[in-house]
């Protein structure tokens, strides 16, 4: 399926033009035993829903962007720069927000 992602220096563009990055996690602080490293670095929730997730443009300017997107339906929900991207929804974190 595709859609079209807006990207926050060249405006709207296919989905194809972009790499995917991931769900946004929070990164482990200090030194982190190795289970937690493992779980960093290796799993996801992948839940159905609205999630927040990493892309980078590719096919255009290079930069890496925030992007709100339900996986269920792939409506892309908005695009912001890190710094510019809204705060995380109270929802989101009682639902398995990143740990």
């Amino acid at each position: 399926m595709s859609f079209v992602l807006d990207c926050p220096n060249c405006g709207s563009r296919e989905v194809t033009d972009f790499g995917f990055g991931g769900e946004v996690t929070t990164r482990p602080t200090g030194r982190p035993e190795f289970k937690e490293l493992n779980r960093y670095v290796y799993f996801r929730d992948n839940k159905a829903g609205v999630q927040r997730e990493w892309w980078v443009h590719r096919a255009g300017c290079g930069e890496w962007f925030l992007a709100e997107r339900d996986t269920r339906t792939n409506e892309v929900i908005w695009t912001a720069r890190p710094a510019d991207a809204p705060p995380a929804r109270a929802a989101a974190a009682s639902e398995g927000a990143p740990r």
